[in-house]
């Protein structure tokens, strides 16, 4: 009978073999036949060449936000995005990349002029535009024409194009400057009326993060500290465009009555209004615009039918996918900490605890690394992953390797919280910083349960036992994370103030959760220096006593399958060229997307102690 039972077991594991080999090669041939589909309609494609085009103009086509870095992607579905055409969700565009080709630009004699084409940017933070209106300054200075061409220009895009020579608008166009608001939307009667229990626990007058569920609207404390950081905001913006463009700072209309009178006097008409305000140098359609950049450039068979490199095609051209050789100079290392700070380990556009930390260690580790510079651009989250990345940067110091923090657009209770003990601090006038403070929240649903007639009940060895969000929370564990807390905060204002150099009273009357921009922060101790991550880096290779270095971003060592599949949709990626347009959503949609996102961020966060040193009120709009 065993032998028999020991025959059916064989028997049964044989056909199972069979049958999963015969699962695995019919779907693998459905895989197959559907790759090389794709191959062959992506090669039939009339593919924008790779070259850099005679005599021609750089088209800087920015589709997306501007960011530091960009958030990781799968390669095959990139692969599968930019084959068929399609638009990533949140499209992104990396401001280094913007940088380098003008710099190369500029000094290419194949490129005659250059046009900025704005219609898909969505923005990215004072300090990115003004980066790259840097660098389109330094173009100009080859006296190569620069043209802005639109048929709208919203805020962010006119800022880069107040520094083109020519700025043509479409007659039936228009532009309008709002300034910058933070509003957002609060539901405490809506937890009310679905008898949810908000539990808060929180230190900061100003730590406004949890305002949206426990109040209607925005608290006094807020506004005062919201209004303080927005109006300097609103007034660098002001002071920047008005150089880039000759002009008076009083020629911004901040009042509904100045701005209806000059309305009136355009004859309602928004593009008129632009051109009698001197916003832009003329009212031209497409075609108008096509036929002069044609006279300038010339000819060409594509799309506009004018002579043009475009910038993904010149980015392709100067940074082609080589494998990079290893120099014996001394290195700045760059590390990047983009997004909301969680625990554990998190892909690129994210700040993990330990995969950040991870980052800095192998800066640690290389002995070519001399100094680093950690460059945020972070809102905060999670108080013990922001430890964990604080721990490594003193490591790196005790190592005897300097750390510059380079702060971008924001640098904000964890982002803060990450910097404070780095050797010196720079930030971007703009940079939205400190917000030095904490939060704990949860909800329970034993009311809203009680009112379905659902009911939890049951027994425990301990009073600590079987904790649960459908159960009343007991009084002495509010108690508890009240605790835990303050605890949090006064680590934090204790650490702030041994890095800087400033009493722990110093420190709260600048924390509180208060947010600043880097222009105010300097001036209270909690920046050094005001510049940019070009300036970090000069900062870190002084403090190393560098003369000569190379400078180099730190990333996450790829295993063989990753490079694999990264160098193999690569290179599939390369023959795959689209124009981009960016479609406009309404504002009832574009608020609840905003909504979702903080709440997605909220959602996302995952300290250990729930514990949080966030910033949500930090978004500008």
């Amino acid at each position: 009978m065993a032998a028999k039972g020991n025959w059916t077991k064989s028997l049964f594991i044989g056909l199972w073999t069979v049958l999963n080999f015969t699962r695995k090669l019919f779907f693998n041939l459905i895989f197959i036949v559907i790759f090389v589909g794709l191959i062959i309609a992506i090669s039939g494609q009339d593919d924008e060449k790779l070259t850099v085009n005679k005599d021609s103009a750089l088209f800087l086509t920015l589709n997306g936000k501007l960011v530091i870095e960009k958030e990781s992607i799968d390669p095959f579905e990139q692969f599968l995005q930019e084959s068929l055409g399609s638009e990533p969700e949140n499209p992104e565009v990396l401001v280094r990349d913007v940088v380098k080709v003008l710099e190369n630009a500029q000094k290419d004699r194949r490129i005659k002029a250059l046009v900025l084409d704005l219609q898909g940017l969505t923005g990215g933070g004072l300090d990115k535009l003004r980066t790259v209106a840097n660098a389109i300054d330094a173009f100009k200075e080859s006296e190569k024409p620069v043209y802005a061409i639109g048929d709208y220009f919203s805020q962010d895009q006119y800022y880069l194009a107040a520094h083109a020579d020519n700025i043509y608008l479409n007659p039936m166009g228009g532009l309008m400057f709002e300034g910058y608001g933070r509003y957002g939307m609060y539901f405490k009667d809506m937890l009310e009326k679905l008898k949810v229990t908000t539990h808060i626990f929180r230190v900061g007058t100003y730590k406004s993060a949890v305002e949206p569920v426990m109040r209607n609207d925005m608290s006094d404390e807020a506004k005062v500290a919201e209004k303080q950081w927005l109006d300097g905001y609103w007034s660098q913006y002001k002071s920047d465009v008005a150089a880039a463009r000759g002009i008076d700072e009083t020629n911004f209309d901040e009042t509904l009555e100045g701005l209806l009178s000059k309305f009136e006097a355009a004859g309602g008409d928004f593009a008129q209004y632009a051109l009698q305000n001197n916003w832009v140098d003329a009212l031209k359609t497409r075609e108008e615009v096509r036929l002069e950049l044609v006279e300038l450039v010339g000819e060409d068979d594509n799309e506009l039918g004018v002579n043009l490199t475009s910038f993904n095609s010149y980015l392709k051209v100067i940074n082609p996918p080589m494998p990079v050789i290893e120099s014996d100079m001394d290195k700045v290392a760059i590390v990047v900490a983009k997004g909301t700070i969680l625990d554990g380990n998190q892909k690129a556009g994210t700040i993990g605890g330990d995969s950040t930390a991870r980052l800095l260690r192998k800066a640690r580790l290389d002995d070519k690394v001399k100094a680093v510079v950690l460059q945020i651009d972070s809102p905060g989250g999670s108080a013990f992953a922001s430890e964990v990345i604080r721990q490594e940067v003193l490591q790196l110091q005790q190592a005897g390797k300097p750390v510059i923090a380079s702060m971008s657009t924001y640098a904000a209770s964890g982002g803060y919280w990450i910097a404070a003990s780095t050797d010196k601090i720079i930030a971007s006038p703009s940079t939205i910083t400190g917000s030095i403070g904490v939060f704990g929240m949860f909800m329970t649903y034993e009311n809203s349960l009680d009112y379905l007639g659902i009911h939890s009940d049951g027994v425990g060895s301990t009073e600590l036992a079987g904790f649960s969000a459908v159960r009343p929370l007991a009084p002495e564990f509010g108690q508890i994370l009240q605790h835990n807390v303050e605890n949090t905060y006064g680590n934090f204002l204790s650490l702030v103030s041994q890095a800087r150099g400033m009493t722990v009273e110093e420190v709260d009357s600048v924390a509180q959760g208060r947010v600043w921009i880097g222009a105010d922060a300097i001036e209270l101790g909690l920046v050094d220096q005001l510049g940019t991550v070009d300036d970090a880096v000069v900062a870190a290779a002084e403090m190393a006593e560098l003369e000569k270095y190379d400078t180099f971003y730190v990333k996450r060592t790829l295993t063989a399958q990753e490079i694999f599949w990264k160098e193999f949709f690569g290179q599939a990626m390369t023959v795959v060229g689209k124009w981009q347009f960016a479609h406009a959503d309404s504002a009832l949609v574009n608020e609840f997307k905003r909504v979702l996102r903080e709440i997605s961020v909220v959602s996302k966060l995952n300290d250990p102690k729930g514990t949080y040193v966030l910033c949500l009120p930090c978004d500008i709009k």
